[in-house]
Parts: structure tokens; sequence; C-alpha cells
């Protein structure tokens, strides 16, 4: 199919949406996507990793620089293909249907309802601090417990070490999964009111966290232990990695380990791509997408690098493992990893426990309602090419929004909540998550190179700098992922290709099984 009768195609598809996003709520969707649970607990890992008060920051100003250069180099795609679905149809304009479907297949196997399916069952697990009988332990029926799995040295391939069944836990992870996919049937607008009012209630908690932290919440001898002659710790020596599950320890630089760290912060900062997937829906895109791309990442990346300065300002970097220290437990070792949970305990005391629970499970509430909507328009895009079920592309005849794709993915994430492999699935992706942001700006050159002369309402900020620069930093983290982390890349390679023969499948059915594209 050629650019112009795809576009066209589009364009017509396009039309049955309702334009109920403006400004306002494409960049809420912006910001509640991205904020999910990761902020408030990666740290402690990424601590761990760099062993570091400048590296942790330095971690999280990396993730900061490459997702900005990514939000506004999408955005000229944006601007320039304002249809549902957003990546998908970059990538396919790009380099061709077939790397769009990998993306769309790798989206809706794990990367989208794997996300949905881990913030669902972190909201049922902070909800657990108000009432304990919601638990990943009290069970109402248990299937099997998978030991673990290490086929080829890699931890726990897909099916590994996973509790099989409906616990309380997970149960209140499906009921939100329903309800929030049920409640997006009924028109864009109503999913876009509960995404600005969630969204704007988790950023205050973020900045009001920030504020408070910078203010009263100060620790003296935690801000004597981290920005004295500490600050600097470990910047210009080597840092031990374990290659691997249970391989050898080897020592890397700096910027080697910076790259490691990047799976914690790059993947709590990511879902800032989500608002191109309701492009179909936002009023005047070419101008509010980029808008909301720009605002959206700057404002929840501002508070991410603020969140972790507090972190250093509350409790130290090391600490202790025993809690009734003056230091405290330190952000290496809070409990669980639950590093927000204990600079508001230290700043609190006991309460903030429960300030912290409530403000996830805010946050987890409103980051769902996010995913759901938007990634259910990626679907009806590829069910609209012939690439997935027919149904799925077909528009709810009264409220006009994705009603099967959202219910087809639903199921999908109600049954990795159960299956209990959401989490392996999510850490197997991270890699791959990556390497279709590569695609995608390096599709900027080709677009540039195959359509010189197309709308460009919006062309990427430092164009070819910047972009540049992301790609070339970008392969650098997967090349030391693939190197020294290989449980997080093979896997995820392994799922990106077994869409290939499925891509084949798909598109050798009769011509008569596939929705119309003109």
């Amino acid at each position: 199919m050629s650019t112009a009768v795809t576009n066209s195609v589009e364009v017509s598809h396009d039309r049955e949406f309702i334009k109920g996003l403006g400004l306002t709520s494409a960049t809420m969707l912006v910001m509640g996507s991205m904020i999910g649970s990761g902020i408030f607990l990666v740290s402690a890992e990424i601590a761990r990793e760099v062993d570091s008060p400048a590296l942790l920051i330095g971690a999280w100003v990396v993730t900061a620089f490459m997702t900005m250069i990514a939000a506004l180099s999408y955005g000229e795609l944006a601007a320039m293909m304002p249809h549902a679905g957003g990546q998908y149809v970059y990538l396919r304009e790009a380099l061709g249907p077939l790397w769009g479907f990998l993306y769309g297949w790798t989206l809706f196997l794990v990367i989208q309802t794997g996300t949905i399916a881990a913030v669902g069952v972190a909201f049922g697990r902070f909800l657990g601090v108000f009432f304990p009988s919601i638990s990943s332990t009290h069970w109402i029926i248990h299937f099997v417990k998978v030991p673990p799995i290490h086929p080829f040295g890699i931890q726990s391939l897909v099916l590994g070490n996973m509790d099989v069944g409906l616990n309380t836990q997970n149960l209140m992870a499906v009921l939100l999964v329903v309800v929030l996919s049920v409640i997006n049937i009924f028109g864009i607008r109503t999913g876009a009111i509960i995404q600005d009012v969630f969204t704007f209630a988790k950023v205050s908690a973020l900045l009001g966290l920030v504020m408070f932290g910078l203010l009263k919440g100060r620790n003296a001898a935690a801000l004597v232990a981290n920005f004295g002659a500490n600050f600097w710790h470990n910047v210009h020596s080597l840092h031990p990695v374990q290659v691997g599950v249970g391989g050898p320890v080897v020592l890397v630089s700096t910027l080697t380990i910076l790259a490691v760290a990047q799976v914690g912060s790059l993947f709590s900062a990511d879902a800032w791509n989500n608002v191109t997937f309701t492009a179909g829906e936002v009023k005047n895109p070419k101008r509010n997408l980029p808008l909301s791309l720009a605002l959206g990442a700057g404002v929840v990346l501002a508070l991410y690098i603020g969140c972790n300065f507090i972190y250093l300002n509350v409790l130290p970097l090391e600490g202790s493992t025993n809690a009734t220290t003056i230091l405290g437990r330190g952000i290496q070792h809070a409990t669980e990893d639950r590093v927000a949970t204990a600079a508001l305990t230290q700043m609190f005391g006991a309460l903030g426990g429960y300030l912290m629970a409530a403000a996830i499970m805010v946050s987890s509430f409103g980051c769902n309602n996010g995913l759901i909507l938007s990634g259910a328009r990626v679907y009806y895009a590829m069910a609209k090419d012939g690439l997935f079920f027919r149904e799925a592309g077909k528009l709810h005849p009264k409220y006009k929004t994705p009603a099967v794709s959202l219910m087809v993915q639903m199921v999908w994430i109600c049954i990795l909540c159960v299956s209990g492999s959401y989490g392996q699935l999510l850490d197997y992706v991270v890699f791959a998550v990556l390497v279709f942001y590569i695609l995608t700006i390096a599709g900027l050159f080709v677009l540039r190179y195959k359509q010189p002369n197309a709308e460009r309402p919006y062309k990427a900020f430092g164009y070819p700098l910047l972009p540049a620069i992301y790609i070339v930093m970008a392969v650098f983290i997967d090349a030391v992922l693939l190197l020294y982390k290989p449980q997080y890349t093979w896997p995820g390679l392994i799922i990106v290709l077994l869409g290939i023969p499925v891509y084949y499948i798909w598109r050798s059915r009769p011509a008569r099984q596939q929705a119309p594209v003109a």
C-alpha cells in the first residue's frame, strides 16, 4: 500500500473517532501513563548498582536527557501522522508493516499488558496496607507453583518460579482492570476525566513530596553522608557487575554501570509515548501532540530527579539494615526497595507508610487508566490493517471507542495477573522496548529521506544531532545489557522474534477475513 493510500485510509478511520482530548487531557495522559510505582521503588536497586550519590542522580539525569530527546523526536512523527496507533503507524510507514506488527505484537503480549498487570498488582499490594486480608498469600484458588527454570543459563524464561492462581491481591488487580476497561468503553471523554483527576492528584503528591522534603524533611545526618565528601564516591572507580544469573563478577567503567542502571530508571520513565496511540481522538493533533509530549515528559522527569534529591536529603545512600540507627536503613537497604515509604516514614513516622500506600494506590489507578485507554487504540489500528482480530477494528456504535479491542486487552491482562508471569515478562522486555525506540527514531531519518516534501507542522528539535545522539546512547545501553545482563535481553528478543511467524500467518489469511483497508 502506498503512503498516500495509507494516509487516506488512516484519515478515514480517524474520522470515526470523537475528538475528545484537548491539550490538557493529552498532557495529563502523558504524565499519568509515565507515573506508576517505579519512582517509589527502583532507586534502591540503582543505588546498589552505582554505590554513589552522584551516580544515582546521574542515572536519572541520563534517563531524563534520553527521554526528552525521544519525546521531542516523536513530536515530529506525531504531527506528521496524527493517526490512531501512534508508534505502530510510524514503524509501519518508515520501516515496513513487519516492524509495525512486531511492535504491536510485543506491546500486546507483554509491554502494555504486562505493565498494566504489574501496576494493578501493586495497587492490590498497597491496598493490603489498609486491609491486611488482601495479600499474595491469601489464596482463593491456587492451581500450581511452577519451580524456577534456568534454560541455557537464563533465569526463569517466561515460565518459571510462578504461583498460578487467584489470591486476594491479584483479585484486586483483576477487578481494577475490569472496571477501568468497562469505563473506557463509555467514551474518550469519560476516560479523559478520570485521567485528568488522578494525574492531577499524583503529580500534586509527587510535588508535595519534593517541596516538603526540601523545606521540612531534611535529615542532617543524611545530608552529611550524601552531600559531603561522599557525594562523588565511586565516580572514578571500577564497579562490580555480576554477569547474568550466577555468573562471574567483573569490574566495569562508570559509563557501563550507568548503562546497567538504566534498566530501572528508563522503565520508570516509560509510557510517555502512549498519547500517540490516541492521536485519532486528539483535538488539533498537529499542534497538541508535540506539545503534550514535551510538556508531559518534561514535568514528570523534573519531578523524578527532584524525588531522588529528596531521597538523598532524607536517607543515607547506604545506611544500615538496622532501622533503629540514627541514619535509618538507607536507600540501598530500604525494606523491599520501598525507598519513598522509607523517606516518608523518616519524615512522618508510622503515618508515612500509610501516606505512601495511599499515594501509590492513586498513582496505580491513574496509570492503569491511561495505559488501558491508549493501548487498545494500537490493536484497533492493527486490526484495520488485517493484522489483529478483525472485530477489534470496530468502534462501539454509540460511544465510538474500540470496545472489542478494550475487551481483548482486558482478558489477556487478567490472564497475566492470575498466571503470575507479568513481573518476569516485564524484566525481559526492557531491552526490546529500547530496540523499538531506536528503530522509531531511526525511522525519523528514513522518512526525512523517503518523504522530504511531506507536511511537517513540527520538526524534531536538534535534528539530526540530538536524535543521532539518542540512537548512539540507546545502542550502547542495549549492547551493555546484552553483554552483562543476558537475563534481560535474550528472552525479550525471543518474544519479539516469535512475532515473525505470527505476522506471516496473519498476512496469509484469506482476504475476506481481513478488515477492509479502504
